[in-house]
């Protein structure tokens, strides 16, 4: 069973129910089978989890993705350009074109990572699939014979 859960009760639905939410209430659905993460997540995790470099290019490429890398440029170019030179622009150009380098090097790493994890994800899923196919397949092939032999049966012995 499913509850729906909205930000000041939780009710439970009737079977084929239909549940509406008003006001734009935020909608939790809770399973009761917890989700488990994806073989691949896992794998992927676990590889990058074992590597020094992958994971210290993760860091940085975390912390180049937020606010506070932003804050902490703003503050440290002000007191580079107001306090420290008088005229920074060679240098202070100089260091964000290398910057620039590095912090595309890192972009280039996550979306290499983040390719190769969605093929991995992809080639596992296909893999399930095909075999969930070949699994249907097989048993409407012996529900098709059963139901042919039932019927078989019927037809040569008549209820009387």
């Amino acid at each position: 069973m499913t509850t729906i859960e909205t930000s000041s009760t939780a009710v439970e639905p009737a079977p084929g129910e239909v549940v509406t939410v008003a006001d734009h209430q935020h909608v939790h659905l809770r399973s009761p089978l917890s989700l488990k993460p994806h073989p691949v997540v896992l794998e992927e995790r676990a590889r990058r989890a074992a590597s020094l470099q992958l994971r210290i290019a993760d860091g940085i490429t975390a912390f180049a993705g937020s606010m506070p890398f932003v804050y902490l440029h703003i503050a440290l170019f002000a007191v580079w350009m107001v306090l420290l030179e008088s005229r920074p622009w060679p240098t202070l150009t100089l260091t964000v074109s290398l910057e620039a380098i590095f912090l595309s090097t890192f972009v280039m790493i996550g979306q290499n990572r983040q390719a190769a994890f969605q093929q991995a994800k992809a080639d596992h899923d296909f893999n399930e699939q095909e075999l969930e196919l070949k699994t249907n397949t097989e048993l409407t092939m012996q529900i098709h014979r059963l139901t042919t032999e039932l019927h078989t049966q019927a037809i040569e012995s008549p209820a009387g």
